[in-house]
């Protein structure tokens, strides 16, 4: 067995280093590979490291089958994929190897001639170098098109961002592989440009330089700006709490040192830090539990300071021309968990945010001045992070939908920016049709991002969603080009109705869960034409089976049911998608299209169904819905699903059911009243 992705074939992947981060990346491999037939080879030069690796990857593994996320015989499989040795031998056969060793040239170096002439000529050399610029690393290597930079982050097997840096010598189609590769196993890639430190370890160390400042000015303890700047930043923990967390003050010492030579002169080693360091002592910050006040006036100057020092961190990445603003601003969210710095400058508005990036770098020599902000603020208008991608590529567009922190859910800028491209492409001559996709391998789309859907507090503001969603659903229906949607991975709610949208469907084969709407969990009912285009597209009777219960819909029952037109395999679904846009483009490929009329042979009530613990109320308007819409044409229909949307939002129930979403997650059966 192995794993083949876009021609090249995995039986084997290496990764040298069984320390801090190696065996986590050993395990997040293990997870999504090991069931191809996927070995995975941990090397180190120490037997003493390899235990300890190994006792680490099969604790975290013991504690995944403990907390439900792995089977019993899943946790065995993985175990059993992975490899320990001493010698570097054993990566003969390997086509990815990332080295994971200590932050040091010189010692990567050796590694690297190590690794040319055990591996094959054609096998990736990857290092998970954080700081060290590809072209460096790969100075001594012959093969340096082959090399080039993944830095993952911390914990590596869960947080799920990765940069991919290329050399001045990498090859743009090795580099392109690498980082469809990673999105195919489930990461979140983002290409930065090759500088000392990449795009995103600037800012986490950049964020500790200025935290250690505040300690030295006098401004807080330790524990007071790790509090502090983690609220003002929005930080899943403080500065000093990810050191400890990371282990990370032994390569951020040099780094910041290195970062004032190659980035600005700002940075530079605290005094702090080398005390921290010359004593081994973590630093000493809240307890689990413990509780702190910090002085006003104290809280304020912190605040300042980070968000300052921050929003300038950020701004120099962005000046300098490293990384997109989308790539960044998720990049940041993901890999340090914190506020990106475009919702945090939206947030505190254009004008203030500029403000207080030009204060910090005012007050501590050597920092940049912010170009980007002062550019952002001059436009007066929020910053426009995109979360809807085009790509075109011979008369094709392809639209890709990227949250991957909510599985791609639609939020309000979601919507309003497919809204746009679709405005932009119906008057584009070069652009013959459309594919529409999400980012990555999990989802299509997850359905409307549950806040979003949180606000519709009264009819009429649940009737203006509910006709806004309409409105982005007939836009794509009436573009005038053929679109496609290249359903990737799951597509719920509005994904699914997103989808029915669209002239044509193709999915990934051997989904057991490939769509559904399941918004009557939730306690209410579709809103952007899911009531009517399913029946139109599968049938009144089968569809309302799926409408009134939320069950799902495999990949299979989707293709006997005519709801997706072709399956076919993960990594050939854009392939099929755009052959397929491109032959209902050219008049090739006929399909009849859905039924935009009244519908045949509609009952005057439909059979009973259990529902279990769904509400009932919430049952009677949707069945109004669909029987309704199916006696007229869809046009009207979706004036009559709106008008049962409105009709929803007077429920207690959908109080009930949203309320109890956002309090106890999916999976949690709301207590509905049937009222």
């Amino acid at each position: 067995m192995a794993f083949t992705f876009r021609g090249r074939t995995i039986s084997q992947i290496g990764v040298i280093g069984s320390g801090q981060i190696g065996p986590d990346i050993a395990l997040y491999f293990a997870k999504t590979l090991a069931s191809a037939g996927v070995t995975i080879t941990v090397v180190d030069i120490s037997a003493e490291a390899l235990t300890r690796g190994r006792a680490k990857l099969e604790k975290k593994i013991d504690k995944g089958v403990e907390a439900g996320a792995f089977k019993a015989a899943e946790a065995l499989s993985m175990k059993a994929a992975v490899q320990w040795s001493s010698d570097y031998a054993a990566l003969a056969g390997a086509t990815l190897v990332v080295e994971a060793a200590t932050e040091s040239a010189a010692i990567k170096a050796k590694i690297f001639a190590e690794l040319e002439r055990v591996c094959a000529p054609d096998a990736i050399l990857a290092s998970n170098s954080s700081h060290l610029e590809p072209e460096v690393i790969a100075a001594s290597m012959t093969r340096r098109n082959r090399s080039l930079v993944v830095h993952y982050f911390f914990p590596a097997e869960r947080n799920y961002m990765v940069e991919v840096v290329a050399g001045a010598d990498t090859e743009p189609a090795l580099a392109t592989w690498v980082r469809d590769f990673y999105e195919r196993i489930g990461k979140v890639p983002v290409f930065v440009k090759s500088r000392y430190g990449y795009a995103v370890d600037p800012v986490f160390e950049g964020l500790f330089l200025a935290a250690a400042l505040c300690v030295e000015q006098g401004l807080g303890s330790t524990k007071e700006v790790d509090f502090v700047a983690a609220k003002a930043l929005g930080l899943g923990v403080g500065p000093f709490t990810a050191m400890n967390l990371t282990g990370g003050n032994a390569i951020t010492a040099p780094g910041l040192a290195k970062e004032g030579e190659k980035i600005m002169p700002w940075f530079r080693t605290p005094q702090l830090l080398k005390d921290a360091l010359a004593s081994g002592a973590a630093w000493e910050v809240l307890a689990r539990g413990e509780k702190i006040e910090v002085p006003a006036e104290r809280a304020d100057a912190i605040r300042a300071n980070m968000q300052g020092a921050f929003l300038g961190l950020c701004d120099e990445i962005l000046s300098a021309g490293l990384i997109t603003l989308a790539d960044f601003e998720m990049a940041i969210e993901m890999g340090l968990v914190m506020k990106g710095p475009a919702r945090l400058a939206n947030e505190l508005g254009l004008d203030k945010a500029l403000s207080l990036a030009q204060q910090y770098a005012a007050s501590n020599a050597g920092f940049v001045a912010p170009r980007w902000l002062a550019q952002c603020a001059a436009a007066a208008r929020p910053i426009d992070v995109p979360v809807v991608l085009r790509q075109d590529h011979a008369g094709v567009a392809l639209l890709t939908i990227r949250r991957p922190g909510s599985l791609n859910s639609l939020d309000e800028a979601a919507f309003r920016q497919i809204g746009e491209h679709c405005r932009a492409l119906r008057s584009d001559a070069t652009v013959k049709a459309v594919v529409l996709t999400g980012f990555g391998c999990k989802a299509f789309v997850s359905g409307a991002d549950v806040k979003f859907l949180a606000r519709a507090t009264t009819p009429e503001q649940g009737m203006k969603d509910s006709r806004d969603a309409q409105s982005l659903t007939l836009l794509l229906e009436n573009l005038g080009k053929p679109v496609v949607c290249a359903l990737n991975g799951l597509a719920f709610g509005g994904g699914l109705e997103l989808a029915m949208a669209c002239t044509a469907r193709v999915a990934v084969s051997g989904l057991k869960v490939l769509c559904g709407q399941p918004e009557v969990k939730l306690g209410i009912i579709p809103g952007a034409g899911g009531s009517q285009r399913l029946p139109r597209l599968i049938g009144l009777t089968r569809a309302a089976i799926f409408l009134r219960t939320g069950r799902n819909i495999t990949s299979t029952e989707a293709r006997e049911f005519g709801l997706v037109q072709e399956l076919a395999a993960a990594d050939e679904l854009l392939a099929v998608a755009t052959k397929l846009a491109l032959g209902l483009a050219d008049g090739s490929v006929k399909l009849s299209g859905i039924q935009k009329g009244p519908l045949l042979d509609v009952p005057e009530e439909l059979p009973a169904t259990d529902l279990g613990h769904l509400s009932k109320a919430v049952d009677a308007i949707l069945c109004k819905a669909m029987l309704a819409g199916a006696r007229t044409t869809l046009a009207d229909g979706l004036t009559i699903e709106n008008l049962c949307f409105g009709d929803v939002c007077r429920t207690q129930d959908m109080k009930i059911g949203i309320d109890n979403f956002l309090k106890n997650g999916p999976r949690a059966e709301a207590p509905f009243t049937h009222s």
